[in-house]
């Protein structure tokens, strides 16, 4: 038997009263056991116009809708609610096999009506009108609502139908809106043209395997699965997946796989998911192992949490998720390495010391070596006044000729002495020194694959140990990023640290997460600034939108701190007193400094807060409006965002700009600025909110 939960089921069951939640995971364990004990009553629903949904006692008050069609196996959990609520979404819904795509669709009760056999009439005005019916029924629209999809003469009459329509017949119409051809959807949609095949529109068991089937019905393997899902319901990512996101998680790759993707694409859900695939189904020996890295700790934690629910624990023990530094720095303790390590120029009295021998007559601002350093000298591995003479200097500002390049070298060979006097090493020298030991040594590590997260913020002597801890086979490396939320310095070139993605390269186009208003004033905060694709091109947000519309964003100045915070609590009080909880707010500020300030007010107006940590997983269970800093909040997601103080001098940073060298470098970090923002504004998956006092920022002023 085929045994399925609906995502409908879990979103009904995610609104149910805790107490009732109980009484609905008893039954459905019982239920995946055998759904056809004694003890259940199909009980037939006079008003049903699909006579395969029956209703199923839970309780007094209670029922399960079951989608159970006449001569077939399969037993759907589709919804779940009091008697009478729950009869009356069984009446206006129906269960169709689309007989050109396979795809299992719930249809409502505009769509029940029977088929006109006449030709569907075309308004001039219809948004759709230049679209044949055939290429609109490929693409999943069924042909009961194409008088719908015909009368849809604006993006509001779509928005307005998106309930009426099966997912991937919105998406599809959506592409279309927005300026996709019908070829470029059909590409983007992985769908053909032509009907490949004759589909059996009662084999139901058939349908569910259906890409298209999968974005909205589940079939777990067991009744603990069954329990795992349920506990946490509204994780929709752990078993619901986009059919392109599925392609890539099960793909045979003949090497390294790069991701490309904006903000709320799900990267990172892909990145999880085949986590878990290759551990169970290419790497799956009991002591292959397979490494999921990311750049910060606080974001390996994160995703340690929700790996752990999405692998049985043996899957899971075998998925080592950890950041880069911290694993180099355990791999060379491991190798009796001792080491001190500095970082940056704070507190480093090498550097201090080094800069002591720079040219004074090159008038060079202190900051222009420490980036030189960190950008060509680091970045490429130079140990010789030579190297560096013919080292290119690509996206530096200043320009040097070679004499000059003679004695600024004198800083950095000063710098190496001073720290090899002391027995000091910098991160990136150990990384570099990792590498080196594990191909010193011929360890043979035993990592299987890599899946890197956040790779854009990965340096490339991060890659070049990458590349070396993992041998080149098949499914080696699986690379996600996005330069567009690069928010720290690093940029790479993958072909030039022994990472070659020829012909594997993917994209991700469409937000799930942030509605379409909402990226739109993020992309424009990015300023049609050019961004790399991690190789050495150039990626654009072409084709990048969302699937989801909602409110407009708001902005707003204010001209003292005292009126923004005013404004800041009755807005959360208004959210908290429509029914979401505080637990679905973040207010997210550039530094720790100005979160202080607004987790103090708030505590003292009697609203609790949160801080998000930079090294533990939010804990979701504890309560508060949740308080983040731009670079912390990396990763998550909320109903709602608020930005704070976007003001003169905190948002750019004036630190982070002025410290550039030039203009280059000045406009390079401001560029970093906005990625910050764009990243804090994308974390939202209804409202986003930016607000400012006094001066405010350049960004939005």
């Amino acid at each position: 038997m085929t045994i399925a939960l609906s995502l409908d089921f879990l979103q009904a069951y995610a609104a149910l009263p805790r107490e009732q939640q109980k009484k609905v995971r008893e039954f459905t364990e019982q239920f995946q056991q055998n759904p056809e004990r004694p003890g259940y009553n199909y009980e037939v629903i006079e008003s049903a116009r699909d006579k395969s949904l029956f209703s199923v006692r839970i309780n007094q008050g209670y029922r399960a809708i079951v989608f159970h069609p006449s001569g077939s196996d399969v037993h759907m959990l589709a919804w779940v609610d009091r008697h009478d609520d729950a009869y009356d979404w069984a009446a206006s819904r129906s269960f169709q096999v689309n007989p050109l795509t396979g795809a299992l669709q719930v249809l409502s009760a505009t769509a029940l009506e029977p088929v006109t056999p006449k030709p569907v009439a075309i308004s001039d005005n219809s948004l759709f009108r230049n679209i044949k019916d055939k290429h609109l029924l490929r693409l999943g629209i069924p042909e009961p609502l194409l008088t719908l999809v015909r009368g849809i003469e604006s993006d509001g009459d779509l928005e307005r139908a998106e309930g009426e329509l099966p997912q991937e017949a919105y998406e599809a119409l959506f592409l279309l809106a927005s300026g996709y051809s019908v070829d470029d959807v059909f590409r983007e949609m992985e769908k053909a043209e032509e009907q490949p095949k004759i589909i059996d529109t009662t084999d139901f068991a058939a349908a569910l395997l259906q890409e298209d089937s999968q974005r909205r019905f589940y079939v777990p393997d067991d009744s603990k699965e069954f329990s795992e899902i349920l506990n946490a319901p509204l994780d929709q990512w752990r078993v619901f997946l986009h059919p392109k996101q599925r392609k890539l998680v099960s793909m045979n790759a003949n090497g390294p796989v790069r991701v490309l993707g904006g903000a709320g694409t799900g990267k990172t859900v892909a990145a999880m998911h085949r986590a878990k695939y290759l551990t169970e189904n290419v790497f799956n020996a009991k002591d292959d192992r397979i490494l999921f890295t990311t750049f910060t700790r606080n974001l390996a934690t994160d995703i340690a949490e929700n790996l752990r629910k999405l692998c049985s624990p043996e899957v899971y023990s075998r998925i080592e998720v950890v950041n880069l530094d911290q694993w180099v720095d355990n791999f060379l303790r491991t190798q009796g390495y001792r080491h001190k390590t500095v970082f940056g120029e704070e507190d480093n009295e090498c550097w201090h010391n080094a800069l002591q021998f720079r040219p004074e007559h090159l008038r060079l601002p202190e900051g222009f070596y420490r980036t030189e350093w960190e950008d060509v000298v680091q970045a490429q591995d130079i140990t010789s006044s030579d190297q560096y003479i013919k080292a290119p200097r690509l996206g530096r500002g200043t320009r040097l000729s070679r004499e000059q390049k003679k004695q600024i070298w004198t800083v950095f060979e000063e710098y190496r002495a001073q720290l090899n006097e002391q027995g000091r090493k910098e991160f990136v020298d150990l990384i570099r020194d990792a590498r080196s030991l594990i191909g010193a040594k011929q360890l043979k590590l035993p990592y299987r694959s890599a899946v890197i997260d956040e790779a854009q913020d990965f340096s490339a002597e991060a890659f070049r140990l990458l590349r070396a801890m993992i041998p080149t086979r098949p499914n080696d490396l699986f690379i996600v990023g996005d330069a567009h939320q690069r928010i720290y310095r690093n940029r790479v070139t993958l072909s030039r640290c022994g990472i070659d993605i020829r012909g594997r390269g993917k994209t991700l186009k469409l937000n799930y997460r942030t509605t379409d208003e909402i990226r739109r004033l993020a992309v424009n905060l990015l300023d049609n600034r050019p961004f790399d694709d991690l190789d050495g091109g150039m990626d654009t947000e072409r084709g990048y939108m969302s699937v989801r519309v909602g409110v407009p964003p708001v902005v707003k100045s204010f001209l003292t701190f005292g009126e923004e915070a005013s404004f800041l609590k009755a807005r959360i009080d208004e959210i908290v007193s429509s029914g979401d909880s505080e637990t679905s707010i973040c207010v997210v500020g550039r530094t720790h400094r100005v979160l202080e300030v607004y987790a103090a007010y708030l505590r003292d107006v009697g609203i609790d807060v949160y801080e998000i940590k930079r090294s533990a997983a939010e804990q979701r269970d504890k309560p508060g409006v949740r308080i983040a800093t731009m670079h912390r909040i990396k990763g998550l997601e909320f109903d709602h965002i608020f930005v704070v103080s976007m003001n003169k001098g905190t948002v750019p940073l004036t630190m982070a700009v002025e410290a550039g060298e030039d203009a280059v470098a000045r406009r390079n970090a401001e560029t970093v600025e906005r990625s910050l923002v764009y990243v804090a504004l994308t974390r939202s998956k209804k409202t986003a909110t930016m607000t400012g006092y006094g001066d405010i920022s350049p960004f939005i002023s």
